[in-house]
């Protein structure tokens, strides 16, 4: 029998086939089985428009049979087959195949569609296999045909014998090297694994005989194995169901057979979209964070199918990161795929089922903020510092999506508002909305710079994510009302105080500020201290808040907030300053380090020197 050999361009890539276009190898048993069902898909075309053929989906399937002792895995399907010429056309020049023509000639008959447009997802079989071998009988043909190829070097064709019409594809497994185990590809376990992974919604079934063990006969201690057949894929996919069709127990479950957490999803969203680009999805908001979550490692993304065949474990693109807790997969009949489909050629459509999808997600967690504002409260304290990130990245280009999504602990409320809520409550005159920033609730609540802005009958805001005033610096205002933090030194609240009547006291201040030198930018008299002795201010757009969270990261250069040290003049520590001032300049400057390092323990910030702050203590004690 003479060797045919394959044309030039089809040994390059051939060669290319095996060495890089697929990430994977075991990517070769999905493009094996959407080629089956591509040849069942024909036969059906073919009973819908010729009355002579009839289509029985029930005599359709695919069989994968595995040959351990011989190292053969053969993948067979009862589909259209082929004849010589196809088999000289389809498989012996590389990238040409019949599924492309057919398509074009039978665009969306019954909603079903060819899944192989490249005819290049059989030669992966090459990664794994070193001798492919091709038996096939054609519908309406009394003649079957052998096709084998050991890859670049060509192939053969020749007449055969074959009983019933449809393809076998005979893969001899290569031995196992240094780098390579094959082995996997013998393994019951593993094939079953991967058709679950990558063709379990395909609609036909994909047998397999599998191994089970049973007592043996007349004894009790004693088993035996025996083969069983096994349909192994589901074949129809929960997201191609109709709604009214599922309960909540259903979704779940799909959940957790998908291994998309081990909690229990809040939320989940089905759709079925229609328009330029079709495409039907599910989508679930975990309950709970993931470990990896905040970390380097975590992946985010969707599962990707074409036409229920799996394509990409986690699609990023699908997402936008401040989504990236969302689960769930996308399946789409209008992706334009490239050769390996593994990638996607054209990325346009993509972007338009990202942007759709992007819109539910945010539908659906603004329904759910209205409606179950329990359950979205249990949500946010999960996901919600993802949300703020998502309004501080990309130069706030996502605030005007987001920031209706924000809760915010309230100082009046005593429970997390949205800016909405806040609005809606805030007293007329009032020129910002207010916050205050610090480690926990419990600490801002005690923050001196609080007490005046509460004295006047304002809500305050409690921000306790390190991300949360740089998403506000980011959003700049909500509904054109600015943002101001109560340990600012302008809160546009004192000049409805009368001036401070401790001008004289200037020179005791600027002695202060010499005595602290670069340490603060100014010492002043404070108008917002009632019962507090001292407080810190800050000038500028950067927080001493900030300024923590800054410093506390790595390879970071120290930054400095300017700030103001104030201090209150009606409290008896003041008379105290006065005197020392007058007639002790030694106990004014330690009354002076004093009053600072206690307004850096009130703002949580470490102190200089701990060993000299606690020896000024005890001098002042004795």
């Amino acid at each position: 029998m003479a060797k045919k050999k394959f044309k030039a361009e089809s040994k390059r890539l051939l060669d290319m086939m095996i060495n890089s276009v697929y990430t994977h190898k075991e990517i070769f048993l999905r493009e094996l089985i959407s080629n089956a069902s591509d040849a069942i898909d024909k036969i059906y075309y073919r009973a819908l428009t010729d009355d002579a053929v009839s289509f029985n989906k029930d005599d359709y399937f695919i069989k994968i049979t595995l040959d351990k002792d011989n190292r053969i895995l053969t993948v067979s399907d009862t589909g259209i087959g082929m004849t010589k010429e196809e088999l000289e056309d389809n498989l012996g020049v590389i990238a040409r195949s019949g599924s492309l023509d057919f398509k074009k000639e039978n665009e969306s008959k019954d909603g079903f569609d060819i899944i192989g447009q490249f005819g290049v997802g059989f030669y992966s079989s090459f990664m794994v296999a070193e001798t492919v071998t091709v038996i096939s009988k054609a519908f309406g043909s009394t003649d079957a045909y052998k096709w084998e190829s050991k890859g670049v070097d060509g192939y053969t064709v020749a007449a055969f014998e074959k009983e019933r019409i449809g393809t076998d594809v005979i893969l001899k497994i290569k031995e196992n090297t240094e780098e390579e185990n094959y082995d996997e590809f013998l393994d019951e376990y593993r094939l079953r694994s991967v058709i679950k992974k990558y063709s379990d919604f395909i609609r036909y079934p994909i047998k397999m005989d599998v191994t089970r063990t049973k007592p043996k006969e007349g004894s009790e201690n004693e088993y035996v194995d025996y083969t069983e057949e096994q349909i192994v894929n589901s074949m129809v996919p929960i997201w191609k169901k109709n709604k009214n069709e599922l309960t909540d127990e259903d979704y779940e479950n799909f959940y957790t057979e998908k291994r998309y957490g081990f909690d229990k999803p809040v939320r989940y969203i089905h759709i079925s979209a229609e328009g330029t680009v079709s495409y039907k999805a599910i989508l679930f908001i975990p309950e709970k964070t993931p470990y990896d979550f905040y970390t380097r490692e975590y992946e985010k993304g969707l599962e990707l199918y074409a036409n229920g065949v799996l394509i990409m474990n986690k699609c990023a693109e699908l997402l936008p990161d401040y989504f990236s807790f969302v689960k769930g997969m996308v399946d789409s009949e209008d992706l334009s795929l490239n050769i390996s489909r593994e990638m996607l050629q054209h990325d346009r459509q993509l972007k338009q089922i990202a942007k759709s999808v992007r819109s539910k997600i945010k539908n659906e967690l603004e329904n759910l903020l209205k409606n179950n504002r329990e359950t979205y409260e249990k949500f946010f304290k999960a996901f919600g510092r993802q949300l703020k990130y998502g309004v501080y990245s990309d130069f706030g280009s996502n605030k005007d999506v987001l920031q209706d999504l924000l809760l915010f602990y309230s100082s009046t409320e005593k429970k997390p508002v949205t800016l909405s809520e806040y609005m809606v409550r805030m007293p007329e005159g009032q020129k910002y909305i207010y916050y205050a920033a610090g480690e926990s609730i419990e600490r801002i609540a005690k923050l001196p710079q609080a007490e005046f802005v509460s004295d006047k009958g304002y809500e305050i805001l409690f921000f306790t994510d390190d991300v949360d005033e740089f998403a506000i610096k980011m959003m700049g205002a909500y509904k054109e009302l600015e943002f101001k933090s109560v340990s600012s030194g302008d809160l546009g609240i004192e000049a409805e105080e009368s001036k401070s009547p401790h001008s004289e006291d200037n020179d005791m201040f600027a002695e202060m500020k010499s005595i602290l030198a670069d340490k603060v930018a100014a010492v002043k008299a404070s108008k917002r201290l009632k019962s507090h002795p001292v407080c810190l201010s800050n000038e500028g757009e950067l927080t001493i808040e900030m300024e923590k969270i800054l410093n506390a990261m790595p390879n970071q250069e120290k930054i400095k907030a300017e700030k103001v040290l104030e201090i209150n003049v009606n409290h008896g520590v003041f008379k105290s300053l006065q005197e020392a001032f007058t007639n002790n300049k030694e106990k004014f400057k330690l009354f002076t380090d004093l009053l600072y390092n206690q307004a850096l323990l009130i703002e949580g910030l470490p102190v200089e020197d701990p060993v000299e702050f606690t020896n000024n203590i005890w001098k002042v004690l004795t």
